[in-house]
């Protein structure tokens, strides 16, 4: 969890202050504005540009619309002349330049629109005028609190997004006639991009688990693939990871399916103790620094997850057993790293590929081409790397 920092503002002479949180890391506003139904999207956008963020006290729904056109306005496509110049400048570059302006602009419109800042009272309800009822979706985002404290509008609509989908699932197979579906968490990596659960689905598994029906997790999240492995008749599955939140979604998606007695959820950074027949990662995909919390589970700085699990695998893999690695070459396409690394990591680590099972990922990003990264996204493949040791 952030901590929580203290945020100080002037009203009507007097100085006033609560607790400050931020999902992202962002530091506490030093320069903090009133504001309230009378301002307009203009002159709101114009101040979180310059760097001042503000404190609604109006009405809950107009914050909302007053957002909406923030939106718009860090959106709006530049003029034909000024497009046809970004066009010219982006004739030589590279596709990780062209990767690292999108995170830079990408930072720029989250700093942007996550100045509208909305006051929270210690029981997580909201004081101003038509504000919803966001006391769950908060409790379950950022447990109990003892004081009233500040987020941004952006922030909480965001906590609001996540309750609906912790509440809804996503589906993800079928079990005799019955729809299994994983409640992902605020802050949990959500399976909504799922080609890469068909391919665990459908993989041959290893020999080696006729004998040893146990199976690793390794960063396990929401717990989706613990979940396939044990649909898949595996008999022991231990599942591992370090964030609280991930912990937490997994056990309840295990307990709310029946298979607790079947996965046990650890604490512990990759590896549990022993060894297994089969053990299985979905690390990070893009080896890039995170830029808040939420990121974690899609960037992995210097592949360092990456290369941890290949290398220990030689320590918890049997002999007749398999390691199966999920991994979009997304990276590759984006210039973050070359397949001629991956396999030399394989290498060092003492393995070797037994088969390569790709899949093409449907997600509406790969069809966009209005997105700035869509010419790699276009050319993007998931797989499953069969690994064993040598």
């Amino acid at each position: 969890m952030i901590p929580l920092e203290t945020l100080q503002w002037e009203d009507s002479g007097q100085t006033h202050s609560a607790k400050w949180h931020s999902e992202n890391g962002i530091a506490p506003h030093k320069k903090i504005q009133i504001v309230d139904d009378t301002l307009t999207a203009d002159i709101a956008y114009r101040l979180a540009c310059e760097g001042t963020a503000m404190l609604y006290k109006g009405d809950f729904q107009n914050a909302r619309q007053l957002l909406q056109a923030m939106v718009r306005r860090v959106d709006k496509p530049p003029k034909k002349a000024k497009r046809a110049d970004r066009l010219e400048k982006t004739k030589n570059q590279t596709s990780l330049d062209i990767f690292n302006l999108h995170r830079l602009a990408q930072s720029q419109r989250a700093r942007i629109l996550g100045m509208v800042l909305i006051p929270i009272n210690a029981d997580h309800s909201i004081s101003l005028r038509r504000a919803p009822d966001v006391a769950q979706a908060c409790l379950e985002a950022y447990g109990e609190q003892i004081e009233p404290y500040v987020i941004s509008l952006r922030e909480l609509l965001g906590v609001i997004s996540a309750h609906e989908w912790r509440k809804k699932g996503v589906p993800i197979l079928a079990r005799d006639d019955e729809e299994i579906r994983i409640h992902p968490h605020y802050g949990v990596f959500s399976p909504i991009r799922g080609e890469y659960i068909e391919l665990v689905l459908k993989a041959a598994l290893p020999a080696a688990i006729q004998k040893n029906s146990i199976a690793f997790d390794v960063g396990v999240g929401t717990g989706v693939l613990s979940v396939v492995l044990a649909m898949r008749e595996i008999k022991k599955i231990i599942a591992t990871d370090q964030d609280d939140r991930a912990i937490a979604c997994a056990k309840e998606n295990i307990a709310r399916l029946g298979l607790s007695s079947q996965i046990e959820i650890l604490k512990t950074n990759l590896f549990p103790a022993d060894k297994a027949a089969l053990i299985v990662c979905n690390p990070p995909w893009l080896p890039a620094r995170p830029s808040s919390s939420l990121e974690h589970a899609v960037y992995d700085p210097e592949s360092q997850m990456l290369k941890g699990f290949l290398s220990g695998l030689k320590d918890h893999l049997l002999n007749s057993g398999e390691a199966w690695l999920i991994l979009s070459d997304l990276a590759e396409h984006l210039g973050l790293r070359t397949r001629e690394e991956l396999l030399t990591w394989v290498e060092q680590a003492g393995l070797k590929v037994l088969e390569r099972i790709d899949t093409k990922p449907h997600h509406s990003k790969v069809f966009d081409k209005t997105d700035a990264l869509h010419a790699a996204r276009s050319k993007e493949v998931t797989s499953l790397w069969r690994l064993a040791l040598k």
